[in-house]
């Protein structure tokens, strides 16, 4: 990360490159249960970002020695198309999808009731199929809402969000440009009832008063997208409601036409 003197990250208005203030996230679209023949599935759009989620289980881990007597295992693959970025991505994983992929597993199983699914896995994909910086907070806000879609137990949502440095201002949700020339890059991600703080790295240098700033700017973020999870599934629900209520009403007309018959 540096500041690249033929890019202006900021105005001196304090407007951004695509024009947001400094606390502004990017715009959020969030859709539950868009794969059926996955467990649970999310699909997220988040500023450039297009990321689809897929959970698959619990189900019996094989092979059997891999099997935990006492919980579930947790398995979360991220990986980035090879198509997602500008310059084509070798296909497969690689050392960052690696590392990511460990991350975001460890995150999820804090939050998921492990102990109810002895010798059992939980497969959670992460695909980037399109990325404009911030994909694991992305990967990880979608995953959190696949596993809510698919019925797992979980202690919380999971809720995820970057804050950073540019020009020399603390602000929210990177986009790439900013990622790539800014001067601090922090993701974070929380379990929003408890506000424990579930994953945590840092790139680049803030002081101890920016990293505070930082740091509240950004759980009061994921709040609201905490909202807008919460939204999306209870739109999922709510149709699945509206089509059990429509299939009984059938099922009543019917009965009544064969008893008039």
């Amino acid at each position: 990360m540096g500041e690249n003197i033929d890019l202006k990250l900021m105005d001196e208005e304090g407007r951004r490159i695509d024009g947001r203030k400094f606390d502004e996230l990017r715009p959020i679209k969030i859709e539950a249960n868009v794969l059926k023949r996955a467990d649970g599935s999310a699909y997220l759009e988040w500023g450039g970002n297009k990321i689809l989620a897929a959970v698959y289980g619990p189900r019996e881990a094989h092979p059997r020695h891999l099997q935990d007597p006492t919980k579930a295992r947790v398995q979360c693959r991220y990986n980035m198309a090879a198509f997602s970025v500008m310059d084509r991505k070798r296909p497969g994983p690689d050392r960052r999808s690696v590392e990511i992929s460990k991350i975001l597993s460890e995150a999820l199983e804090y939050v998921i009731f492990t102990e109810q699914f002895p010798r059992t896995t939980i497969d959670i994909f992460i695909e980037i199929l399109q990325a404009e910086a911030g994909t694991r907070c992305s990967g990880l806000t979608a995953a959190s809402v696949a596993l809510a879609d698919a019925g797992i137990p979980m202690r919380d949502l999971i809720v995820s969000c970057a804050f950073g440095k540019i020009a020399g201002k603390v602000v929210l949700d990177l986009r790439k440009e900013e990622d790539n020339f800014g001067e601090a890059d922090v993701p974070l991600a929380i379990v929003p009832r408890t506000e424990e703080i579930v994953l945590l790295q840092m790139d680049g240098h803030l002081t101890t008063n920016e990293f505070q700033e930082g740091l509240s700017m950004a759980m009061k973020a994921c709040k609201n997208i905490y909202g807008l999870q919460r939204e999306a599934l209870r739109k999922r629900y709510s149709t699945v409601i509206d089509k059990n209520e429509e299939k009984e009403k059938k099922e009543e007309k019917k009965e009544k036409e064969e008893v008039v018959q």
